[in-house]
């Protein structure tokens, strides 16, 4: 089965990566998407699963503050980690990280290599490095990349998680991947 010209590897990425228009107000640093990072996977052939947006999902694309790009975006990214921590938007999150983990199985099912999952560094539930908690960048991981890595351990499925941010430049990203091996 799937024995075409795919080439059966993939990495997770964050909605927000791919998808500018999703990030919370007055933080975009691209107009679209992180152009170098998509060709980059495209020119080694790798697909690219976009995790759904779990600030867009669970707290809508304002993020329930319509005025805020008027915080520093720590202090907005604080905000939106305290209310992703209430009980009904925790519930929500936990539906994403079923539906990304129905994924993954799917395609560990049927041999597809998982290469990594790519989160964005300082976001309040993608960060896998860095996070944003108490008005400033913290070392950790995001609300989502945390629980997403705890259902990870409970199934016994090990996939590196990486993380980068508009600052970091292609040798970071290249470094990152190779660390993955065969991408």
């Amino acid at each position: 089965m799937f024995d075409d010209i795919r080439s059966k590897k993939i990495v997770l990425i964050a909605h927000c990566l791919i998808n500018q228009n999703a990030i919370s107000d007055g933080t975009a640093v691209y107009p679209a998407a992180f152009s170098d990072l998509i060709n980059f996977l495209m020119q080694n052939n790798i697909g690219i699963l976009q995790m759904p947006c779990p600030e867009l999902c669970c707290l809508g694309l304002d993020r329930g503050n319509p005025l805020g790009a008027a915080s520093p975006v720590l202090v907005e990214n604080t905000r939106i980690r305290s209310a992703m921590q209430q009980k009904e938007i925790k519930d929500k999150l936990q539906k994403l990280i079923d539906y990304v983990m129905l994924q993954i199985l799917e395609y560990r099912k049927h041999g597809f290599k998982i290469i990594a999952i790519i989160g964005a560094n300082r976001s309040p539930n993608c960060g896998v490095e860095t996070t944003s908690e108490n008005n400033q960048e913290t070392q950790g991981m995001g609300l989502f990349m945390e629980e997403l890595a705890k259902r990870l351990y409970q199934n016994k499925i090990k996939i590196s998680f990486l993380g980068i941010k508009s600052s970091d430049g292609m040798e970071k990203i290249k470094k990152l991947l190779s660390d993955c091996k065969d991408y």
